[in-house]
């Protein structure tokens, strides 16, 4: 019964993960298909880009509820943490590989976030302490982005999680920095396109691809 209804979840969260909140949220808001605007990424820094602060939040807000619930009904079934883990996957994998979106979607970090938010709160809240100050340090997105999920495995270590939720976010890493392996060569290089408190009512589409 137990691995039936972890099945039935992960189905669920793969699901609910491949909504692509960004894409409909920013098309309701701006009239544009956010795949061929900005930096063609569905996730909330693109979102902020063409359709707005409100927009923006509102994507942030789904995308991380996408990981959190599933993680959150898990754990309210009473779920062991052995059949949790492939939940979040699932959530986030749906995310970055939508079935909606013919195996394309995000970058998975919000996701990410709202999975590690339901495993451990004080783990995820710090974390996002760690992406606030680097984005607003440097205005690189992907960076601060980065940054927060590799402060993760170590978090949730220092903070005394079995080991399982440190090599499991550790996974998660991994998936972040595949993901957004473009933006790391673009930050070495200089080239990656910084977040700006102002936009353009239309961006211009970036040369290159972005966060």
């Amino acid at each position: 019964m137990t691995v039936l209804l972890a099945g039935l979840i992960t189905l669920a969260a793969y699901l609910l993960g491949s909504v692509p909140a960004g894409l409909v949220i920013s098309y309701r808001a701006s009239g544009l298909d956010i795949r061929s605007e900005g930096s063609g990424n569905i996730g909330t820094a693109n979102v902020y880009r063409v359709a707005g602060r409100r927009a923006a939040a509102l994507t942030l807000l789904f995308d991380t509820c996408k990981g959190l619930a599933p993680v959150l009904a898990a754990r309210g079934l009473g779920l062991p943490l052995w059949t949790i883990f492939p939940i979040g996957a699932a959530a986030v994998l749906g995310h970055n590989f939508s079935f909606i979106l013919h195996g394309r979607g995000g970058k998975g970090i919000a996701t990410s976030i709202g999975v590690v938010g339901g495993l451990a709160p004080p783990a995820a809240l710090l974390a996002i302490a760690v992406w606030l100050l680097v984005l607003l340090g440097s205005r690189y997105a992907s960076l601060a982005s980065l940054l927060m999920m590799a402060a993760l495995p170590a978090l949730l270590a220092l903070l005394g999680y079995p080991l399982g939720d440190p090599l499991f976010a550790l996974g998660l890493v991994l998936l972040a920095v595949y993901r957004h392996r473009g933006n790391i060569r673009r930050l070495l290089a200089g080239t990656e396109t910084k977040l700006t408190l102002s936009r353009p009512a239309r961006p211009a589409n970036l040369g290159s691809r972005g966060h």
